[in-house]
This record gives structure tokens, C-alpha cells and sequence, in this order.
């Protein structure tokens, strides 16, 4: 029975429609000499140069690939990112940053689908990155099925990029916000970093961009309950997204609860209300008002100098951050604290020592290298 249902097995393979039909010559894409072509490019390491020279003038390619170079966890790929993000700089910083959190489930995708798409027939250059540490752990991404926004990623003038992958939100955040300048340097004046709405995600998105959108959706009991202070203290503007159908009047509800709730904070650094809004993404209601309250907030922060204040107040907490980050990346890899930081983890435990002064001897080795 076993040999029957094999030879049928292979009779199917051998028979497979994948298998080229006689006189039906296969695609040129799938063509031998496609693919080598293919292959062989991919194995090509355009210099730091070229990658540049590609970027700015708005190849995707090019620009995937310097992504990709920042995000490399490879050490040797260091100097060139580096090198790569300086030749970017000078062409760079000629964009408004968009920061969009939310709890999973809020429509953030759908959201950014119908808000790029609408951005992009006003002649704008979208780019959408994420912030989303949990990835790495979980092997997906948010943003990591682009057929959430089919329409999004098939427009021109737009470009999609999954979250960076690493075990921090600190390294993460970092690799965003330098794919940031790539993307500003390849002519995109629009660039919306959506976070997973968990953590301390929102905190690192704010910390890189010039407005932070707060998506919210009605119907889930009380409005206000469980959501935290400082995200609230953070937007600009809460959008009570997915207005449509049976939800319109519970939306306009939960636009009021919000309205009240922000009126109890003190005004922003920045001289702006924040303002409560409604939008349907299915529909593509309520979009156009939320660029205009946008672009009305760009208007006031640029008249009041805020917007170069708080990019440059920016630019140097990520070379701290930056810092940060890399020294505790070199803590971790010498060899000495390695070698001993089990040994001095299990005192700890034991009570035999405190944390303080572990924490110090451990430090004294690593300085001594």
C-alpha cells in the first residue's frame, strides 16, 4: 500500500504544474540567467559611496540596503553605517516626524494605510518605520505583514519598513532613529514611526519626533480607565479611531471624556492644546481634519522656535542614549566581567554581598582592562 501511494505521490510530482508545459517557455523572471543575475547582485557591497550617492537620489534600494547596514549587529558593519549616516546627514532634517502609539488592536496599521495613503495625493513622501523591541523575541513585527497596507506599499511615494530587530529598546530605538536621516535624506518629507503601544516603546518614539498621535478606539468600557498619565502628557492629539457604523455616537462620547480629561493638564512646553479628534480609517472620514490640526501644530512650534528647540534638545539625548547603550554593550562583552558576573550574581543571592557593592567591583574590573 505504502509503494502504491508513493508512486502515485511522485506520479503528481512528476506531473506538478510548478514543472515548465511543453512550448510554454517560463517567465524572464524566473529565468536561469535571472536569478544568477539576481544572486549575484545580492552578493555585491556597494561602498559607502555609492550607498549614499543612491539615497539621495531616492533609490529604494539603496536605501533598504543602508537600513539594513545600520540595523547589522556585525561590528565590521559598524564604521560603514557610520559612514553611510554622515554622507546622509547634510541632506537630511527636511521632514516632520509623526510618532503613532496605540494598544494592539486599535487599527494603528489600517490608521496608517488610509493617513499615508491620503498624505501621498497631497504630493507628500511618506516613510513608515516602527519602534517594537518585542519583535526580536516573538520573531514577527508589527508592520511586519505588509498586506495590512496593500494600497500603502505599492504607492511610489511611499516606504514601508518592518521594525529593527535587537534584544533592547534602547538599541532599537537608536537603529529607528538613524534609518530617520536615510529616509529624510532619500526626499521623504514625512515620516510616521509607529509604535506597539506597550512598555516604555511611547517614550522612545516621543523622544524622536515632532507630533505624537495617541489612537484610541470607543466602546471598551470607561474611556480613561487604565491608561497611563504620561502617554496622555505626551500626545499632541488623541484620535478616537474606528467612527463608523454603530460606533459613531460612542466616538463622540469618548472625544468628550478625553477633551475634559486634557484640559486638566497643564499647557505644553510647546504653547499647544492638545486636541481630541474622531476618524473612520475604512471609510477615510475624519483624516483630512487630523493633517489640518497637524499642520496648524507645525505652523505654531515654528513660529515659537519649539520645533528647532526640541529637535536639537533631541539630537543630544540620543548621543547620550547612544553612549549609554554602546558602553553597556562593552560592559557585558569583556571578557573579565564575564568570566566572573555569575560568580558575583550568585553572592548576591546568597546575601554575602550587597548589590552596590558588586555592582562596583565588577565596574573597577571592567575599567581596569
Amino acid at each position: 500500500m505504502f509503494t502504491q501511494r508513493f508512486s502515485r505521490l511522485k506520479e503528481k510530482v512528476t506531473h506538478s504544474a510548478l514543472h515548465e508545459k511543453e512550448g510554454i517557455p517560463p517567465p524572464e523572471i524566473f529565468s536561469k540567467t535571472s536569478i544568477e543575475k539576481i544572486t549575484h547582485f545580492r552578493k555585491i557591497q556597494p561602498t559607502s559611496e555609492a550607498l549614499i550617492s543612491g539615497i539621495v537620489n531616492h533609490d529604494k534600494v539603496s536605501l533598504s540596503r543602508g537600513i539594513t547596514l545600520i540595523e547589522s549587529t556585525n561590528a565590521t558593519h559598524l564604521k560603514k553605517a557610520n559612514e553611510v549616516i554622515s554622507g546622509c546627514l547634510p541632506h537630511a532634517n527636511q521632514s516632520v516626524r509623526i510618532g503613532i502609539t496605540g494598544v494592539p488592536g486599535v487599527g494603528k496599521s489600517t490608521f496608517i494605510e488610509s493617513f499615508g495613503t491620503y498624505l501621498t495625493t497631497l504630493g507628500r513622501k511618506v516613510a513608515v518605520l516602527a519602534v517594537d523591541p518585542s519583535s526580536s523575541l516573538s520573531h514577527g513585527s508589527i508592520l511586519g505583514d505588509k498586506t495590512r497596507m496593500e494600497e500603502l506599499v505599492k504607492n511610489e511615494n511611499a516606504f514601508i519598513r518592518p521594525s529593527a530587530s535587537g534584544d533592547t529598546l534602547g538599541g532599537v530605538a537608536r537603529k529607528t532613529r538613524e534609518a530617520i536621516i536615510l529616509c529624510e535624506a532619500a526626499g521623504y518629507d514625512v515620516i510616521l514611526i509607529e509604535t506597539v503601544g506597550v512598555g516604555q516603546s511611547e517614550t522612545a518614539v516621543h523622544s524622536m519626533v515632532d507630533f505624537f498621535l495617541l489612537l484610541k478606539i470607543s466602546g471598551a468600557g470607561d474611556e480613561l480607565q487604565g491608561i497611563k498619565r504620561g502617554i496622555m502628557e505626551m500626545a499632541d492629539a488623541i484620535v478616537i479611531n474606528k467612527a463608523d457604523g454603530d460606533n459613531v455616537n460612542k466616538a463622540k462620547l469618548a472625544k468628550t471624556e478625553f477633551s475634559r480629561a486634557l484640559h486638566l493638564f497643564p499647557l505644553k512646553k510647546s504653547g499647544w492644546q492638545p486636541q481630541v479628534l474622531t476618524c473612520s480609517s475604512i471609510e477615510n472620514t475624519g483624516i483630512e481634519t487630523i493633517w489640518k490640526t497637524m499642520e496648524d501644530y507645525f505652523s505654531l512650534v515654528q513660529k515659537n522656535q519649539f520645533f528647532d528647540a526640541n529637535r536639537q534638545q533631541q539630537s543630544q539625548y540620543w548621543m547620550m542614549e547612544t553612549i549609554n547603550d554602546q558602553l553597556k554593550g562593552n560592559f557585558y562583552s569583556n571578557p573579565n566581567v564575564t568570566a566572573s558576573l555569575e560568580k558575583w550574581k550568585e553572592l548576591v543571592v546568597q546575601h554575602k554581598v550587597s548589590p552596590f557593592t558588586a555592582a562596583s567591583e565588577l565596574l573597577e574590573m571592567y575599567f581596569k582592562k
